[in-house]
């Protein structure tokens, strides 16, 4: 009898040690959660700083069900634009000039209603585009920022209209500080200038004026120089006599032969037809 049940205990032992282990689990099997995602761009916290250190081009629009909002691009070759700058927004490439105030609270952006200049546009599509404008950025928007070499910023609003808009660098940020307001008056007529780089080079003509507290023209204006570069922003047609401000930036480190300063326009202050500049 005892003979036998050890002979029973033998058996079943060789039979365990043979049994084949339970094969490891495949790889479909893993659950999803341990497989490493692809990392998305980080989303960074949204300050006033970087919404005023860019301009934001405003590159989509829909509405709750997904679809364009087209009356929001009837500039194709100039896409809405809008700047942050102390606490007011302001809208560029639309029909007439518009701003308004904004508020950042976390991660809510809060538009007021916009004020407006009130110039006509002959197209039609254009001058819808400002009452786009105020019915679709208002309000309190949800706001986020995809961080990176070009940031992304999305608005999204409470009936469901997002927003995708591209940041630029402003002049300020690309040049590193916030520059020198100055006066300029550029004569109707462009001159040919010597440029070691450009033959048969065509020069704005320009010269420093300065303006009172009260906006009239103060002191004598300087002597008419050639201006070698572009002004930035700024579209001369010939024939035209204009004023502008412009901000004017330092270059740092610039190539040889190549300017040591920016001009970029901040806005035409004067604007007239002339045939030649004034004496």
């Amino acid at each position: 009898m005892k003979r036998f049940a050890l002979l029973t205990l033998s058996v079943a032992l060789a039979a365990c040690a043979r049994a084949p282990q339970e094969p490891p689990a495949s790889p479909a099997a893993t659950p999803a959660a341990t497989t490493p995602a692809t990392p998305a761009a980080p989303t960074a916290a949204i300050d006033t700083a970087v919404l005023g250190g860019h301009h934001w081009v405003l590159d989509n629009a829909v509405d709750a069900k997904g679809q364009r909002i087209d009356a929001l691009f009837a500039r194709a070759d100039k896409p809405l634009r809008l700047n942050f700058v102390d606490g007011r927004v302001a809208v560029e490439n639309s029909c007439n000039r518009m701003s308004g105030r904004y508020t950042l609270d976390g991660a809510t952006l809060t538009l007021g209603d916009m004020a407006s200049t009130m110039m006509a546009c002959t197209d039609p599509k254009l001058m819808a585009l400002d009452g786009a404008v105020g019915e679709h950025l208002k309000g309190a928007l949800t706001a986020a920022l995809q961080s990176g070499a070009t940031p992304v910023l999305t608005l999204t609003g409470a009936n469901g209209d997002a927003f995708t808009l591209r940041g630029e660098p402003t002049a300020q940020t690309r040049f590193g500080g916030p520059g020198e307001t100055v006066f300029l008056e550029v004569a109707a007529q462009p001159k040919p200038c010597s440029h070691p780089l450009i033959p048969n080079k065509q020069c704005l003509q320009v010269r420093e004026v300065h303006f009172d507290e009260k906006g009239l023209r103060t002191g004598t204006p300087g002597d008419w120089q050639p201006l070698f570069q572009d002004i930035e922003g700024f579209e001369h047609v010939a024939g035209t006599r204009n004023v502008v401000r412009v901000k004017r930036y330092a270059i740092q480190n610039p190539p040889a032969d190549a300017p040591s300063q920016a001009y970029v326009l901040d806005m035409v202050v004067e604007s007239d037809v002339s045939e030649a500049p004034r004496p």
